[in-house]
């Protein structure tokens, strides 16, 4: 069970949004590259990141930055935001990127994710992000029709790595995963899940060690990283079965 740590780009900063509103961003680290050195001498083994302005702009704006990222870890990066077409896929795997993350080409475009999973085999994740049940697009600013697991269905057998599954509604706000719609995405299709949006506390981490999260690829931790409100190494323990959860958490 893997722990992504976040680092969420804006303006070439690392930053933390609630809700997915690019006005409420609150700048973490102005340094990105040094974010991602730090998460790796805590213990993380891999890096989440995302180009926040891309999501919107449908393009790369933050490829500085994760160009840095790049240099300054060796943990394998996963980056989403702005990838649209299969020049952008390719160029972002030769800079090194372990796996590119793609959300409203998708929706857009699911024959292009495809044809992405035939040539980069284990290289390309898909991202549904999803309010009020419906697939959000366009960095969250429009809705579509598309339900999660009727997105998802549509890439069974494709090769897709994993679903990074993000309920906007809990995103930022430290409210706890939607644990019950993670675990039903992952109970209807046999791509690996990672859940996101609002993981908040160690209480979290411990749900990740229940039996019907297990099937589950992890989870991604953002603004409880950056708060404190998660100890990295408590979590990774747990997480290991190196440590056992706080006495109450697992009744």
């Amino acid at each position: 069970m893997i722990l992504f740590p976040a680092i969420d780009l804006k303006d070439g900063q690392c930053v933390r949004l609630k809700l997915g509103d690019m006005a409420t961003a609150t700048v973490y680290n102005a340094d990105p590259a040094a974010q991602a050195k730090a998460f790796e001498e805590q213990g993380f083994e891999w890096l989440h990141v995302v180009d926040l302005n891309g999501a919107f702009e449908g393009q790369s704006v933050n490829g500085a930055a994760v160009e840095a990222i790049l240099k300054a870890t060796k943990n394998p990066v996963q980056l989403g935001g702005g990838i649209r077409t299969l020049a952008h896929i390719e160029g972002w795997l030769e800079k090194g990127l372990a796996r590119v993350i793609l959300g409203t080409v998708a929706v857009r475009d699911p024959d292009l994710v495809r044809e992405a999973c035939r040539r980069f085999p284990g290289k390309v994740a898909v991202g549904i992000d999803a309010k009020g049940g419906k697939v959000a697009v366009e960095g969250w600013a429009e809705a579509s029709s598309l339900g999660v697991i009727e997105l998802a269905r549509k890439f069974e057998g494709a090769g897709v790595a994993a679903i990074v599954y993000t309920d906007i509604d809990r995103d930022g706000v430290l409210t706890g995963i939607n644990w019950e719609s993670t675990i039903e995405l992952a109970d209807a299709v046999s791509i690996p899940v990672i859940a996101s949006g609002g993981l908040a506390s160690i209480a979290d981490i411990v749900r990740m060690t229940m039996p019907d999260a297990a099937k589950l690829e992890g989870a991604i931790s953002g603004r409880a990283l950056y708060d404190g409100r998660i100890d990295p190494a408590e979590a990774l323990a747990i997480l290991s079965g190196n440590s056992k959860p706080p006495r109450g958490m697992l009744d």
